[in-house]
């Protein structure tokens, strides 16, 4: 299945939300506008927000596109952005939960002094939703695609620890966070059906994928920030690892609660397939148990 941006149908009529002003974000916005959804680039940075909505209509000159400022490392960002989203618009059809940080060397806080990979790929993206239903519950057919990775097949969620205070491993919290996506994704899915919200959640994965992601937290002198630059070659580019989320949000057949990733080289590339599920995000009272403590948290709650 060599699924590509040309098979996304018409996205006309629909407003989508993507977390993240470069990399795989950047990519998810120009084919949702080249499809003609109207899309909001969220992000920390306005400058860099603004480089990715000048990118955007010079590839689509008539994209209805733009850019909203949220730190996903504050819950009161996230608050904040939310409300001025539901007063500019009473519908939205489409949440993809994408921006994230990885692997900074030292252990880091967000505003409300959660562990910074946890705080901001995890429960920044689970307050947004939670904040976003009303809208997303009004969407036409409104998916949330939330994105994990390939370290989630090594992520445990250590609820004893969950800010790593105890001992902070870079990559550790990095597959616990995106572990915590995945379990987060399959318990919405599950939700919604139980409460009727009318929204689809689905996961997805970009493999191993030419972005900023080792060069910004890391840094582009660290290990991985080297073998990033120097072995370029070896990661994809953006615009093919973003295929798998394009495909998961927009493809009629893209099945709620499903996982989707590369097809080749052990889902490190290729075209979107469905994932294979590591065994501890199938744990469903691992999930009820993260979304009991997310609430708490984030002092958020769905419906």
């Amino acid at each position: 299945m060599n699924w590509k941006p040309s098979d996304i149908p018409s996205q006309h009529g629909r407003l989508a939300v993507i977390t993240g002003t470069g990399g795989l974000g950047l990519e998810d916005a120009l084919a949702l506008a080249r499809a003609g959804s109207e899309v909001i680039i969220a992000g920390r940075n306005p400058r860099k927000g603004a480089d990715a909505v000048a990118k955007v209509l010079a590839e689509v000159p008539t994209a209805s596109v733009r850019f909203e400022q949220v730190d996903l490392a504050s819950l009161t960002s996230v608050a904040d952005f939310a409300a001025r989203l539901r007063s500019q618009t009473d519908k939205l059809d489409l949440l993809i939960n994408n921006a994230a940080v990885m692997t900074p060397p030292k252990h880091e806080q967000t505003a409300d002094g959660f562990e910074l990979q946890f705080g901001t790929n995890y429960l920044g993206h689970f307050a947004l939703t939670a904040h976003l239903l009303p809208l997303l519950r009004k969407g036409t057919n409104a998916r949330v695609i939330t994105l994990s990775s390939v370290a989630a097949r090594d992520g445990t969620m250590d609820f004893d620890d969950l800010q790593s205070q105890r001992g902070y491993a870079p990559m550790k919290a990095y597959g616990q966070s995106k572990l915590a996506c995945l379990l987060f994704a399959f318990e919405l899915q599950r939700r919604a059906e139980a409460n009727q919200w009318g929204i689809t959640s689905v996961a997805a994965h970009p493999g191993i994928s030419r972005t900023d992601l080792l060069h910004n937290a890391p840094g582009r002198w660290s290990g991985v920030g080297i073998v990033r630059s120097l072995f370029w070659f070896l990661f994809q580019p953006a615009s093919q690892g973003a295929l798998p989320t394009l495909y998961a949000a927009t493809s009629p057949d893209a099945k709620g609660g499903g996982y989707y990733g590369p097809d080749k080289l052990n889902e490190t590339r290729g075209f979107p397939a469905p994932a294979k599920v590591p065994p501890r995000a199938n744990e469903q009272a691992t999930a009820q148990r993260l979304w009991r403590e997310s609430e708490q948290l984030t002092r958020v709650a769905f419906g």
